[in-house]
């Protein structure tokens, strides 16, 4: 990377500076690669924040089949992160997971899985379990005889909320033979045919999948991060603390794609010694670990065992250290200098924390990030955990906080007698509840990847890169005042 100008005596966040467009060659977004090229099976350079209300297996898998990588939080009990990766290594990688109800589930049980919008659907099985059970989504597939049809999410809006799925999935199983389809582009012709915007995947009689128009024509664009397997990958993460190589192995049997060492403040012994003790069972599986914001940070987790650094303190949305401690570092400097440390010692960064546009992306890779990633901004999207929510306006949203926060303290260590756990509320830090609302444009995690895969794409040929590494090689980074960050914005559509 080369700074248009002066090289800047003060550290910059990503609103502190802009690309400058050089000559290119690259004649079209889709001859750009997005791969990370940092270890993983990832095909594009974004990694989800294992945080509690941004990260659980549906999402994981849905950012996987697209190319990227989810990181499941330390927080879950490990019998139930052991589920959720073995979870993600069943879902299907050409198809959708199935969102399966029963039939006496109604629209307003429905409601809180998926919001009135194009290119979702329920499956309705008679098989399937209450709603009670959270019958998301299930593993094993479906015998056509126990599904009663496929009710369109857009459905949802018109329905009555006491409507019953049964009812309304009667007679409506549109559907296509998996062993018909050769390719994504035939498989959209598949469903243009059936008159369907979502339908039932079939192999030998049994539901394996649902597919939609957009679904199908994502397919053509992403390829999947999949393990040697063929099937989606997953991260986990695991604390500082405890018997950490029983986890790390544990995770390991599980199937953990990469195992992620985390701890808020990353340059410490404790991490050290974490780091030595995973690194030291060759469990031959790429290790993450941060956070950090110096070259020094990096340089003594690399020595310690790291394959990747996490690199932010304070930048997001949920996070308020820098308010309280005053620690942390503006995110593009420090990116730009971890980035320079860890490729010298042959290893790789992920931008975490700061990331609100598809720009701030782009400006992270710039600076030498592998991958970026996403927190709160994934935090309120149909995949997210938890279930949907209705203000009192009617706009939709999830519950979001920071893993530092009162509630996260009461998540991690609800088990402590009442004094203990006081005492570590007093050192709580972060936002303990935010609402997330759903973008009605792109109230999906995949809605969101389009808007960020495709920014970045185009900040590539600007640049005249086709890979990331490339990128990082010929971006011009300008520095812009408050006002110039201003100028870039659109204007309010009510101008």
């Amino acid at each position: 990377m080369e700074f248009y100008g002066d090289q800047p005596s003060v550290d910059l966040t990503y609103s502190d500076v802009f690309l400058v467009p050089r000559r290119s060659s690259v004649t079209s977004r889709l001859d750009v690669d997005l791969s990370p090229g940092d270890g993983t099976t990832a095909t594009i350079p974004i990694v989800s924040a294992n945080m509690n209300s941004v990260t659980g297996a549906r999402l994981a898998a849905t950012l996987a089949r697209r190319g990227g990588l989810g990181v499941l939080p330390q927080d879950m009990p490990l019998q139930e992160l052991d589920a959720a990766i073995r979870w993600v290594k069943d879902q299907p990688v050409p198809w959708d997971t199935p969102l399966v109800l029963p039939p006496e589930a109604t629209v307003a049980d429905a409601s809180r899985l998926l919001p009135a919008t194009d290119g979702h659907g329920i499956v309705v099985a008679a098989s399937a379990r209450s709603f009670s059970d959270r019958a998301v989504a299930g593993s094993a597939a479906l015998m056509l005889e126990e599904i009663l049809g496929i009710v369109p999410a857009s459905r949802l809006g018109t329905a009555l909320p006491d409507a019953r799925l049964g009812d309304l999935a009667r007679g409506r199983t549109p559907s296509i033979d998996a062993d018909d389809v050769v390719s994504a582009r035939h498989a959209f012709d598949l469903i243009v045919a059936a008159d369907a915007d979502i339908v039932c995947v079939l192999h030998h009689g049994a539901v394996v999948g649902t597919l939609s128009r957009r679904s199908a024509l994502r397919s053509t664009l992403y390829t999947p991060a999949v393990d040697a397997s063929g099937r989606l990958v997953v991260a986990a993460a695991i604390g500082i603390n405890g018997d950490v190589a029983a986890k790390a192995r544990a995770l390991a049997a599980a199937g953990v794609d990469v195992l992620v060492v985390d701890t808020a403040h990353g340059h410490q012994e404790g991490m050290l010694r974490a780091l030595r003790t995973v690194s030291e069972l060759g469990l031959d599986i790429p290790i993450a670990a941060g956070n950090v914001v110096s070259e020094k940070g990096v340089h003594d987790l690399v020595t310690s065992g790291a394959d990747i650094v996490k690199v932010g303190v304070g930048p997001g949305a949920m996070c308020t250290t820098r308010m309280m401690t005053a620690v942390g570092r503006p995110q593009f400097s420090a990116v730009l200098e971890t980035a320079d440390a860890a490729r010298v010692m042959g290893a790789h960064v992920w931008a975490d924390g700061g990331v609100r546009y598809p720009r701030d992306v782009a400006l992270a890779l710039a600076a030498g990030a592998a991958s970026v990633m996403i927190g709160s901004w994934f935090a309120g999207t149909i995949e997210s955990p938890g279930e949907l929510q209705v203000d009192a306006s009617g706009r939709t949203f999830k519950e979001s906080w920071g893993m530092a926060s009162t509630k996260a303290v009461h998540d991690r260590f609800g088990r402590l007698d009442p004094y203990e756990l006081a005492r570590k509320e007093l050192f709580a830090e972060g936002i303990s509840s935010s609402q997330i609302y759903l973008d009605p444009l792109r109230p999906g995690l995949e809605d969101l990847l389009d808007m960020i895969t495709s920014g970045v794409r185009s900040s590539f040929t600007y640049a005249g890169a086709t890979s990331v590494a490339d990128f990082h090689d010929k971006a011009l980074v300008g520095l812009q005042s408050a006002a110039g960050y201003d100028e870039g914005k659109a204007l309010p559509v009510s101008w």
